[in-house]
């Protein structure tokens, strides 16, 4: 289940109700799809043939297919990173670093740990979302973020987006953000 950090309060938010609700009034879409639908195989493998891909978007079909009709998705894949990706690090540098997009930017964690730094509304300043197998979060177009891996370092991840090119992302420059 999702957690929540208010940076600038050290406050912690949880239970799914909880941390619904405040990503609500955030803007942040905040549902929690059931991973016990995985091939028990796949619960927590992070290195993934096109076959597996595949199979965890089969396994997912309908609420990703509902998930995209109510939000305008056009497309989706299958996003897995572990300490076996090749330039793992060089492509978490460049998620690392506080970014908007033209759209939402989507995941349904599968498997492994994410976390989603987003910027607030008014006074809350950032937040980190601390999400695992069966969150799924949409940061929305515009809202300053970025995305990394937790002390695990892995994860799987159904990805939606409206552009068929992917994930472009956008530089914001912030002074007030401190890592």
């Amino acid at each position: 289940m999702a957690e929540i950090l208010i940076r600038n309060t050290n406050e912690r938010i949880t239970g799914q109700e909880n941390v619904h609700a405040f990503l609500e009034k955030q803007g942040v879409l905040y549902e929690h799809w059931d991973v016990s639908k995985l091939p028990a195989e796949l619960t927590e493998k992070f290195i993934l043939s096109d076959e597996e891909k595949n199979q965890i978007l089969a396994a997912f079909d309908a609420e990703i297919r509902d998930l995209a009709s109510r939000r305008g998705y056009r497309t989706w894949d299958i996003v897995a990173l572990s300490d076996a990706t090749p330039n793992l690090d060089e492509l978490l540098k460049k998620f690392e670093a506080v970014h908007t997009h033209t759209e939402d930017e989507v995941r349904a964690i599968t498997a492994g740990k994410g976390i989603f730094i987003i910027k607030g509304a008014g006074d809350v300043g950032y937040f980190d979302v601390e999400l695992e197998a069966g969150d799924v979060i949409s940061v929305p177009e515009g809202n300053p973020h970025f995305f990394t891996l937790m002390e695990n370092r892995q994860v799987v991840a159904v990805r939606l987006f409206i552009e068929t090119e992917g994930w472009i992302a956008h530089p914001y420059d912030d002074p007030s953000f401190a890592k």
